[in-house]
């Protein structure tokens, strides 16, 4: 793993990022509010990896997932609480607060999209 600016994916980063703040931010319940609004984010997690480092698309992959079930488990344990933030707005956002199985399956989707896309489409990894 070696640091190297990727402009390409640092435009997804921030696209991403500014699309998931308009889920926030506009949309209070639904399908697009959680299950899109997961989905993306396990590919924004990928992507602002794939913007900084210079790795294998797998171990992109399976960091970017590690780190969104790690923030859906932390969900479980009740992380918000024990870290008196359940009021914060911005860490309810970030970390979420309510667990569920739904939402590792939209992550794994996610991951599975972006793997797929970025081998296919534009590292033109030979896996």
């Amino acid at each position: 793993m070696t640091l190297k600016f990727n402009p390409l994916f640092t435009l997804l980063t921030f696209t991403l990022l500014i699309i998931e703040i308009a889920i926030a931010y506009f949309l209070k319940d639904g399908f697009i509010r959680f299950t899109v609004g997961d989905f993306l984010a396990s590919i924004l997690v990928y992507c602002a990896i794939k913007s900084i480092f210079k790795m294998k698309a797998i171990q992109i992959a399976i960091t970017a997932l590690i780190i969104s079930f790690t923030i859906e488990f932390a969900q479980l344990i009740n992380l918000l609480d024990f870290l008196n933030l359940r009021t914060n707005k911005l860490a309810s956002i970030v970390l979420g607060s309510h667990f569920s199985i739904e939402d590792l399956i939209a992550y794994a989707l996610g991951i599975i999209t972006i793997y797929f896309i970025d081998i296919t489409y534009i590292s033109n990894e030979n896996h």
